[in-house]
């Protein structure tokens, strides 16, 4: 979820005029910002997780299913909640914010958990309550599933049935996707699809590989004609989906956690050092094998969503020479990130970085120091998307919102985050974006709790396995392919040393579980960080279940969201297979996840044995160790 600022949105043609005054004063606001809290010192370790929900509507006399566009009936109940125990005083559960689909909510913890490794037996439950405090609100046909719906774009896929109408400017002239599946509630969304199309210039081309199955035609192309003329179809490639809105990037879900760090160099330090392992992470989440309502050859939405909101001119894409633009940019705004930014990391830094000389040069003039300097001038070759008329005039000592216009709209693999300029709450963070959601709180919680215990275990033993972020964008790209986990290998390191071309490649088990007379694997040296801590025996237990979980993830003994239903839709009576995934197929298969992530229906193939202790509350004697450890912290800060 990016900025969500009220007021009264510019189109693209009336932010042009501002472009540059809203870089020069969000370059101002980030400098005075960084000086006025670089030197803030001893916050505790928080996180907190972010999952994105699909409301779907069931149609048994027809069996079929669609997208339920009710978020903002359910988002304007669950928030009034919200209120109200903020007026009581009452402490809020979980928060809910809006997300980009019509049919989408977001969900996050309430409060963040906190530095003791206990908080980890309460993630799961409050994973759960979520669901169970949405599907309360829901009719009896309707159901929340943490899943990327199948067949968005499919002709009728809302509840109510909206037609596309490709003359429609505010959906961005879709063939297939209607305006009213975009979130009207905010603003925001509807004006980011406008205004990308705006200045790209044309609307954006999707085109995903289809998995070709034993009838799927080769080559294998799609008759359009009942969408649209050849205009609106002019960038469908042979053998591939074709899709051409943001919403089937960003009307997907994802599962996404942020953590706070002790000081600004342990943020940077940790930015860095996750960077090599989000590849790892997006080839063990795979989720998302069906595009458009058809099998694709790719496992995750990664990809997808880059290019959903690919706003670059054909200039910058290289496909006519540069007159307007500045710089050919070898990647959309929303991709693997191009640079390291703690001053160690640097040689590893062999992709040339474009920048605008004059912001780059604002920035050192502003005594930041060359990585960084050079991380956010990168940054800032994209232009703002989302001005409101209201806020254009700001007081850059105290306001950092056009500085977030641009941070929060460059959706990389990690993403650097400062501190609110006036929140004494929240410190210096990082957030961790690839990972693909899960079907199951169960599987949610092992994938969040793992990525926070390799935070844990990076700070503790302060090993690096940086490798040059060349490699970690070719490993992006295999980390997507069907089956990644089982097919793929990737670029890794087994030992620390200065920069070196000289990778070897690693299978994810090898990465995960170790390997013989190598590398230990990323479980072992987290074993051995639990080794050393204080953990009671209840802890223990649940992360030993969600370690145990991913490691036969990795090992493929227990298949990926995506596997699993590639091997649903192949087996089912009603599949062709020629990659049409159709309404009879996507309505059993919903039933079956809906089954499984409500706990009414256990798949071991999924799942594996596996179960945690749970529960949505702290004892009372943890809660006051965790208090014990704050006030310490503090006195040595102090």
């Amino acid at each position: 979820m990016g900025l969500l600022t009220k007021g009264t949105p510019l189109t693209w043609a009336e932010t042009i005029p501002h472009i540059e005054y809203i870089k020069k004063h969000g370059i101002k606001q980030f400098i005075n910002l960084y000086h006025r809290l670089k030197s803030r010192h001893g916050d505790q370790l928080k996180w907190g997780d972010e999952i994105e929900y699909t409301i779907v509507k069931f149609d048994h006399e027809n069996k079929k299913v669609r997208v339920s566009c009710r978020a903002e009936e359910l988002l304007n109940r669950l928030q009034a909640e919200e209120q109200v125990n903020a007026m009581l005083g009452t402490a809020n559960r979980f928060l809910w914010r809006p997300e980009f689909g019509a049919y989408m909510i977001e969900g996050t913890p309430g409060m963040p958990y906190g530095g003791l490794i206990a908080c980890f037996n309460i993630v799961e439950a409050n994973m759960k309550l979520r669901r169970e405090v949405v599907k309360k609100l829901l009719k009896k046909d309707e159901t929340c599933l943490s899943i990327s719906f199948p067949s968005l774009g499919v002709p009728g896929f809302t509840f109510p049935e909206v037609a596309a109408d490709r003359t429609n400017d505010d959906a961005a002239n879709s063939i297939f996707w209607p305006e009213q599946a975009v979130f009207l509630g905010h603003p925001r969304f509807k004006n980011l699809t406008k205004n990308i199309k705006g200045r790209r210039g044309s609307k954006v081309a999707i085109n995903v590989p289809i998995f070709k199955d034993e009838k799927t035609p080769s080559p294998y192309v799609e008759d359009l004609s009942s969408f649209g003329g050849p205009d609106d179809t002019r960038d469908a490639k042979p053998d591939h989906i074709y899709m051409d809105h943001m919403g089937f990037g960003m009307g997907c879900c994802c599962l996404q956690v942020t953590f706070q760090a002790v000081n600004v160099d342990e943020a940077r330090w940790l930015y860095d050092q996750l960077t090599p392992i989000t590849p790892i992470l997006l080839a063990l989440s795979a989720a998302t094998p069906i595009f458009r309502g058809k099998l694709s050859n790719v496992d995750s939405r990664w990809d997808i969503i880059s290019a959903s909101v690919d706003d670059r001119t054909r200039e910058e894409r290289g496909l006519e020479p540069l007159k307007n633009s500045k710089w050919v940019i070898e990647k959309s705004r929303y991709d693997s990130t191009d640079c390291y930014i703690y001053p160690c990391s640097v040689g590893y830094n062999d992709i040339p970085l474009q920048y605008d000389d004059a912001i780059y040069q604002q920035l050192i003039d502003g005594n930041i120091d060359e990585p960084l300097a050079k991380h956010i001038a990168h940054m800032f070759i994209r232009d703002p998307h989302q001005v409101f008329r209201e806020r254009i005039e700001q007081d850059d000592e105290k306001s950092s919102e056009h500085f977030e216009t641009i941070q929060s709209s460059n959706w990389m693999n990690m993403r650097f985050k400062p501190p609110p300029p006036d929140s004494p709450e929240i410190g210096w963070r990082v957030e961790f974006r690839p990972t693909e959601v899960q079907l199951t709180d169960f599987e949610n919680a092992a994938y969040c709790c793992f990525v926070v215990l390799l935070t844990r275990m990076i700070i503790s033993f302060r090993l690096t396995y940086l490798m040059p972020i060349s490699m970690v964008t070719e490993n992006m790209k295999r980390a997507q392919q069907k089956d990644a986990v089982l097919n793929q290998k990737v670029f890794g390191s087994e030992k620390c040393g200065p920069p070196s071309q000289d990778m070897e490649e690693m299978s994810i088990d090898e990465i995960i579980n170790g390997k013989k007379n190598g590398f230990p694997g990323l479980i072992s040296l987290i074993r051995q960080f639990l080794d050393s801590a204080d953990v009671d025996v209840d802890t223990r237990c649940t992360i030993s279940q969600y370690l145990n979980f991913i490691s036969k993830r990795a090992t493929g003994e227990i298949s990926t969201l995506a596997h699993w239903t590639r091997e649903f839709v192949q087996s089912h009576p009603a599949y062709k297979h020629d990659s049409d995934v159709n309404d009879t197929i996507v309505y059993d298969l919903l039933k079956k996840m809906d089954a499984i992530s409500s706990g009414e229906d256990h798949c071991d193939k999924l799942l594996g044995c596996y179960r945690s202790k749970t529960d949505h509350a702290i004892s009372a004697a943890v809660r006051k160790a965790e208090e014990h450890m704050i006030v310490s912290s503090q006195k040595r800060a102090h």
